[in-house]
């Protein structure tokens, strides 16, 4: 497989792993609970340690715009099923245009190549 691959895996291991903390931050009850606030810890340690993984074979600004486009995404997934929130049609259209802008930004530029 080619390092970007490689790096585009390692990158979505590290948004999951941020989404999976963050909920987990939510579950904490402002730092009440101690179990979830292990769990948040070690899921922030280990994503940031993927997304410095993933530096190697992707520009900082187009990882750092998937691992935020995504894990909008994937949090408002969450709050969503897990925490029964409800999104509005502003908070749609906005999740809606952070993923255009994720996309526009790995097809169309130049950034990408080394």
């Amino acid at each position: 497989m080619k390092p970007v691959v490689i790096a585009y895996f390692t990158l979505a291991f590290a948004v999951m792993f941020e989404v999976i903390a963050t909920a987990s931050l939510a579950k904490s009850a402002q730092f009440t609970k101690v179990l979830p606030v292990i769990f948040m810890i070690v899921c922030y340690a280990a994503s940031f340690f993927l997304m410095s993984q993933a530096l190697r074979a992707i520009p900082l600004g187009i990882a750092y715009a998937v691992w935020a486009g995504f894990g909008i995404i994937l949090t408002a997934m969450v709050s969503v099923v897990l925490f029964r929130q409800t999104l509005d049609t502003g908070a749609i259209v906005g999740i809606t245009m952070i993923v255009a802008g994720v996309v526009v930004a790995n097809v169309f530029s130049k950034s990408l190549t080394h």
